[in-house]
């Protein structure tokens, strides 16, 4: 995901202010990530487009989530080392506690977790979006780069948000099952990247549930609208 021919790391989303030659500071953006809560578990969506500055697409299958515990996902939001290594890191922390307390670590207690690292960890614009399922039900969270920690039924973070929340706004729903859902976060991610510059070239899912992380992905989000 690395460019050689550029002095700024590819963008997965957030923003990150990097001087340019005259030292005027430009504002890095992309990638639009969806989570969306049921009863039966959590969906999480994301786009496959990773940017240099919002102006040349610099991957065009970037996955965006990983499983980072065992019933639960995070997005890659933010320059692509960063979000790697915060990925890196709950993962381990994560694992951890399950060897020594011989149990997964709570949804809340890793979104906290998630939190603390934003807020004084060295990762760069990070804003992903935590989705997992426990003994209390299905969890999403937005974590922003200040370590805030907010749960919701639903979210979505990245420079696609404004567009993606205009889809999901009418049709979400409390009863929603997970296929609907999927579909609810297909056509937020299609919207977005209609008209955001920063996504695009498909979609990524995750679909969390009490008995593990499912992942997939597909190159023509309209298959599944």
């Amino acid at each position: 995901m690395n460019n050689d021919f550029s002095p700024y790391e590819p963008e997965l989303g957030g923003f990150e202010d990097v001087p340019e030659a005259d030292d005027e500071p430009v504002t890095k953006t992309g990638t639009t990530t969806v989570g969306i809560a049921t009863e039966d578990g959590v969906v999480i969506a994301t786009d496959k487009r990773a940017s240099l500055g919002g102006r040349f697409v610099s991957n065009k299958n970037v996955q965006k989530v990983e499983q980072i515990h065992p019933t639960a996902a995070l997005t890659l939001v933010g320059s692509v080392g960063g979000a790697q290594s915060f990925i890196r890191s709950l993962r381990v922390e994560s694992n951890l506690y399950e060897s020594r307390r011989d149990e997964p670590m709570s949804i809340h207690a890793l979104a906290t977790l998630a939190g603390n690292f934003a807020r004084g960890g060295p990762f760069i614009a990070i804003n992903p979006i935590l989705g997992g399922v426990d003994e209390e039900g299905s969890h999403v969270y937005s974590i922003d780069p200040a370590g805030g920690v907010m749960e919701d039924d639903y979210t979505v973070t990245g420079s696609g948000m404004q567009l993606a929340h205009g889809a999901l706004e009418g049709e979400y729903s409390e009863d929603l099952s997970i296929e609907e859902a999927r579909t609810l976060a297909a056509r937020a991610v299609h919207a977005a990247t209609e008209r955001d510059t920063g996504s695009g070239n498909g979609i990524y899912f995750a679909v969390v549930t009490d008995e593990g992380v499912e992942i997939e992905d597909y190159d023509d989000v309209t298959e599944l609208l």
